[in-house]
């Protein structure tokens, strides 16, 4: 069965992507300026994304024996596109960091089904910090 680590890393996953669903779905509501119309298309997809992470992460906790967390991590919407979107990079950049560690963790517990699940999100993560990169760049 996995350690209690790794039950409270699958809690802080699903915490975590809780709270960027929410956090882009209201960019995607409360973005303005010239970029609006485009940006604020992405903010939305990004979000559903997200919550589906939530949703496989939670049941695969439950399968674990854990309880999934209701509590999403701190929401930060920002006041500008720009600074949304540099919020929403950092938040994707921690996410990457974090789900590298659940993958390492996974496998020295041979839990190769948990590991598998986290580097499909992983390779999710890394393509929405490459779209918020590259709206940044001017």
């Amino acid at each position: 069965m996995a350690s209690k680590e790794l039950l409270e890393k699958l809690n802080e996953a699903i915490a975590r992507e809780m709270q960027v669903s929410i956090q882009y779905m209201w960019q995607h509501i409360m973005v303005k300026g010239i970029n609006a119309q485009s940006i604020g298309p992405i903010f939305r997809q990004i979000a559903i994304a997200e919550m589906m992470h939530a949703e496989l992460i939670a049941e695969r906790l439950d399968y674990l024996g854990g309880t999934p967390t209701t509590k999403p991590a701190p929401i930060d919407i920002g006041k500008s596109a720009k600074d949304m979107l540099e919020i929403d990079k950092k938040a994707e950049e921690d996410a990457i960091a974090m789900y590298k560690d659940i993958i390492k963790l996974a496998e020295k517990e041979s839990d190769y089904t948990t590991k598998k699940l986290f580097e499909q999100i992983l390779a999710d993560e890394e393509n929405h910090h490459n779209t918020f990169s590259s709206l940044l760049e001017d």
